[in-house]
């Protein structure tokens, strides 16, 4: 869940990454009383994220800014759809503008990205989740627009879960460790909650990995008739995630395949911000 606190770390640096010393151009063109009304209005269709931020962000310059919401996260709208309206004083309203716009833009794109890739596997049993690919310092927001679009979280960062990736295996492997007593060992030092997943790049890595007991194995770049196969090893007896190069000219395919969650860095790593618009009026005192 995106909490309060998370919003105003991110709407505080915005804001004064975007105006540190004031905004110079509404100081000296704008009356100090005039006030300003705007409607936030969708350019093209999509899926809403990122209200409370962009409602955060207006409200966070001072100006006695009030902003109703007319839609709420994870609302489907089209285009020419008015989400949120925004009263207040024209300064302030101006000053917050482009970085409340930023916020919501991405995160809808996000959260309309993330849908479509729900809807492509529909009827699968497939869950479509993110990756740790997300902009540095904006991960909650982010996440919580894949979850706005109908997808799932991967673990949030390196401390929530041990995820052995190639390059992990690759120093193990120099090391002279066997594969499936290495795993077995970081799983006896583990807590009974903590989830172990492990990346494979061929089927005949999944055997070693299987027999130390993980709870996920990750099928990275296969084909899908690699896919399928690996899945019939695996039979039930763990997780299976496919993750590589997904597309969603490729993602049906894939859950059809039978893996159990699909994850894709393309969510948030780079994603087309959604076409948001602030029509303002200002009205002198």
């Amino acid at each position: 869940m995106l909490t309060r606190s998370q919003i105003d770390r991110v709407v505080e640096l915005a804001l004064a990454e975007d105006a540190p010393w004031g905004d110079i151009t509404s100081d000296a063109l704008i009356p100090e009383g005039a006030t300003a009304t705007a409607a936030l209005v969708a350019r093209e269709p999509g899926v809403l994220s990122g209200i409370d931020v962009f409602t955060a962000a207006m409200t966070a310059t001072g100006g006695q800014v009030t902003v109703t919401q007319h839609l709420g996260d994870g609302e489907r709208f089209p285009a020419g759809a008015t989400l949120a309206e925004v009263t207040g004083n024209a300064r302030a309203v101006l000053g917050a503008e482009r970085v409340a716009l930023n916020l919501v833009q991405r995160m809808s794109g996000i959260a309309t990205q993330t849908w479509a890739f729900v809807d492509a596997v529909a009827g699968t049993g497939a869950r479509i989740v993110d990756t740790r690919k997300t902009t540095p310092g904006l991960r909650a927001l982010e996440r919580h627009a894949v979850r706005c679009g109908g997808g799932h979280n991967h673990r949030f960062s390196l401390s929530d879960a041990v995820m052995a990736k190639d390059n992990h295996l690759a120093v193990l492997i120099a090391g002279g460790r066997d594969l499936t007593e290495a795993l077995r060992d970081a799983r006896s030092r583990l807590s009974h909650i903590t989830h172990l997943e492990v990346e494979v790049d061929r089927l005949d890595q999944i055997a070693p990995v299987l027999a130390a007991g993980v709870d996920t194995i990750m099928l990275d770049n296969f084909t899908v008739d690699q896919l399928r196969r690996g899945v019939e090893l695996i039979a039930g007896r763990a997780i299976v995630e496919a993750s590589g190069t997904v597309s969603l000219d490729t993602v049906r395919a894939i859950a059809e395949t039978g893996v159990d969650v699909i994850s894709i860095g393309a969510l948030t790593h780079s994603v087309r911000a959604l076409d948001l618009g602030l029509d303002l009026a200002v009205a002198t005192a």
